[in-house]
């Protein structure tokens, strides 16, 4: 857990992402007024501010490392939405602690994996009041047929993967409607992993003697390699939902 932390501790971001393409995604549902909006699994919070951005409305940003979510209220404080997000300590495997249709926008960017993509839609679902909005991205096979090596890599790291058209057939099934989708870009993969590489690189001559730390440094590396190699086999994509009027 050291190891990891040194790692990942206060980098920009903790998945592929960027302003932009929350932009872009926001822009692909009709404008809220004063919306109150759900984060789960917000990270440093990037996306959480960018949302505070373009809309007016309060957002609660959920997360269980706690590092995480004091970094995201010391810069929402100094970008002056201190009244409009609020951040909580808590596992996206207990949002029923919230009423049901209490949100108007559930936000979820490189974090659903973590409970399921189906999973999440369901447990979600009640939360969201009529016809309002899920926006999340999930790691999907964008190709048939990938190579071995990079096969054989997810199936270990996220054996839930799925294709892009097995994620499009679930949705209408769990509750909602499909109102558009798109696949990260290639920058979006290296805001985040050109960081990381740049601390990866940083930390091996901390721990040289370490054969433990060693290893995970490697095990980190490798994922931004097999990115490099088969990067066109497999990306994020964002998925913007409406909730389902039955």
């Amino acid at each position: 857990m050291e190891i990891f932390l040194k790692i990942h501790q206060d980098l920009p971001r903790e998945s592929p992402g960027g302003n932009e393409y929350t932009r872009q995604a926001l822009q692909m549902i009709l404008p809220l007024v004063e919306p109150n909006i759900l984060d789960i699994g917000c990270g440093p919070g990037e996306q959480t501010l960018e949302l505070a951005r373009l809309t007016d409305g309060k957002i609660i940003a959920v997360d269980t490392h706690q590092p995480y979510l004091d970094y995201l209220q010391t810069q929402a404080f100094q970008a002056g939405f201190s009244d409009r997000i609020t951040c909580l300590n808590q596992s996206m495997l207990e949002l029923y602690l919230f009423e049901q249709e209490s949100f108007d926008l559930i936000w979820a960017a490189g974090s659903i994996y973590i409970i399921g993509f189906e999973e999440g839609l369901r447990q979600w679902n009640p939360l969201l009041k009529q016809r309002r909005y899920l926006i999340a991205n999930e790691l999907v096979w964008l190709k048939p047929n990938p190579p071995t090596e990079i096969q054989a890599f997810w199936q270990r790291e996220y054996p839930a993967m799925k294709t892009l058209e097995k994620i499009c057939q679930l949705i209408p099934e769990c509750g909602y409607d499909l109102l558009s989708s798109f696949t990260l870009p290639q920058q979006a993969w290296w805001n985040y992993y050109l960081p990381l590489e740049a601390r990866i690189n940083s930390l091996y001559p901390l721990y040289k003697n370490d054969p433990k730390a060693l290893v995970i440094l490697a095990n980190e590396q490798h994922e931004i390699e097999m990115y490099r190699k088969y990067n066109s086999w497999y990306g994020y994509h964002f998925f913007v939902m409406q909730k389902g009027s039955n």
